[in-house]
């Protein structure tokens, strides 16, 4: 009996292992002292690694559906989750001492992190279009909480009403949309829906209907032109460590969502919906690269330069060949580990209870601490595209792409928008390196906070030089 309801929770082991660890955090935080609080961040790193374990001992599954046919199985759900959990990992690690510094509630910030998490780990599983809205449920609500967390924060409280409104519309347009897909489909299965839209339907109005507002919904989640008002206020409001919880987690896991319920469901609207992601990719790439030259504040520029990013995914996606996705999955990983790192440094520059936000702050950084500059250099230059950083490979990889489709003009605009955005990353070089320093007194950083920023500016190098494993394993999956 025992062995059976293993066998039959299988692919729900790091779900159900998090869902746990959550219940003995919430416990255990509720009796200890400020003090002693550093076992609640303890808990939450031994949750996910423990979770990486469980979801690491699932690669060797193929595509399988499990629970009645709630939940799918493959590497494409298992991979996201694995990039999940590394920058979640390297945000509890860059925030350990920022928490404390700033007066976060460190309790509660590491079990609503884990239940964010679980959200899109639920997302990128979905195998029906209940679990796909309880998935982005369960990954959204926390986060709405999390913005508003330092409460002596006015500019934190008007953010996080701001994405509730947003991230609201985007569930009911979401809802309404998949109601249209059911209506006409009559299952709520996406193996069966995908089964039962035939090319006859292609035209069929209420299904295209459905289909633009369930691509309004993830643009909006993606912050894409012209749905993206909401993120450069979202992270300039929240605080740092879950700004960088706002440009990673979402991303990746409503990536999976554009998988599994757009390209994967509907692949006979294929027509309508990659002309749609062409026009949201060409409209991102243009405006937050130029937005984002003239921002001061550096969560801002940041918010403005992933909504450049998504134009490159979003463009790789409108070619709609296994190239094109694998090129925006190898794109979107990449980028979180870029984002989570150049949020980290903002983490470990920001002491003393005073945030590091804008740009000014960083004048003079190598005088500083050169390592932090260094670093910090390499996240930049990554980001920028420069080889032989991995950000050169997941830029050059969705320009083949175009290429190979001969889609020449668009290659062209998207290497444009590129050079665009090297302009403002350059710049913040330029300040850390040649401006002098506001500030004399040097940065110190936690032993931990230092060896996460280690490996994360250097794996930008090691990831550049040797990119061929990653791109394997998104290749196949498609």
């Amino acid at each position: 009996m025992f062995e059976q309801l293993v066998a039959v929770l299988f692919p729900v082991w790091p779900q159900i292992f998090i869902v746990a660890m959550i219940c003995v955090i919430l416990l255990v935080d509720l009796f200890l002292l400020d003090s002693r609080k550093w076992i609640t961040y303890c808990l939450a790193q031994l949750t996910l690694i423990g979770a990486a374990y469980l979801s690491y001992k699932q690669l060797s599954v193929g595509g399988a559906t499990w629970l009645n046919d709630q939940v799918m199985l493959d590497p494409l759900a298992v991979g996201l989750e694995l990039v999940m959990y590394l920058v979640i990992f390297l945000t509890f690690l860059y925030a350990r001492v920022y928490t404390v510094e700033h007066k976060i509630m460190r309790g509660e910030f590491h079990v609503l992190t884990l239940i964010s998490l679980l959200g899109g780990m639920v997302l990128v599983s979905a195998n029906s279009l209940l679990t796909v809205y309880l998935g982005l449920e369960l990954l959204s609500l926390p986060l709405y909480a999390m913005i508003a967390m330092r409460r002596d924060a006015a500019r934190g409280s008007e953010a996080a009403i701001k994405y509730f409104i947003l991230g609201a519309m985007a569930s009911g347009i979401l809802l309404y949309g998949m109601s249209l897909i059911y209506g006409m489909t009559g299952s709520i299965f996406l193996d069966q829906i995908a089964a039962k839209v035939p090319v006859s339907l292609a035209s069929n109005s209420t299904l295209l209907v459905g289909l633009v507002l369930v691509m309004v919904a993830a643009a909006i989640k993606l912050s894409a032109v012209p749905f993206h008002m909401w993120a450069p206020d979202a992270y300039e409001g929240s605080p740092t460590s879950v700004t960088s919880l706002l440009g990673t987690l979402p991303k990746l896991a409503v990536l999976g969502l554009v998988f599994r319920l757009i390209e994967q469901t509907l692949p006979t609207l294929s027509s309508h919906w990659t002309e749609i992601w062409l026009v949201l990719g060409v409209l991102s790439l243009f405006i937050g690269n130029m937005l984002a030259i003239v921002q001061k504040n550096i969560k801002r520029m940041l918010a403005y330069s992933t909504i450049g990013h998504v134009g490159f995914i979003l463009v790789a996606l409108s070619l709609n060949t296994p190239d094109g996705n694998s090129a925006a999955l190898f794109y979107m990983m990449t980028y979180a580990i870029m984002t989570v790192g150049g949020f980290g440094v903002i983490m470990l520059a920001s002491m003393h209870g005073e945030d590091a936000d804008n740009i000014e702050d960083y004048t003079g950084l190598n005088d500083r601490n050169p390592w932090l500059a260094f670093m910090m250099l390499l996240l930049l230059l990554s980001m920028a595209g420069i080889p032989p950083l991995i950000g050169f490979d997941s830029k050059f990889y969705v320009l083949k792409c175009l290429v190979d489709s001969q889609h020449y003009v668009l290659a062209t605009y998207a290497l444009l928008m590129s050079v665009v955005g090297a302009y403002y990353y350059v710049r913040m070089i330029k300040v850390m390196y040649f401006d002098k320093p506001l500030f004399i007194k040097p940065i110190e950083m936690s032993a931990d906070g230092l060896t996460a920023i280690s490996i994360n500016g250097l794996a930008m190098l090691g990831l550049g030089f040797f990119p061929s494993f990653l791109l394997a394993f998104c290749q196949g999956i498609f």
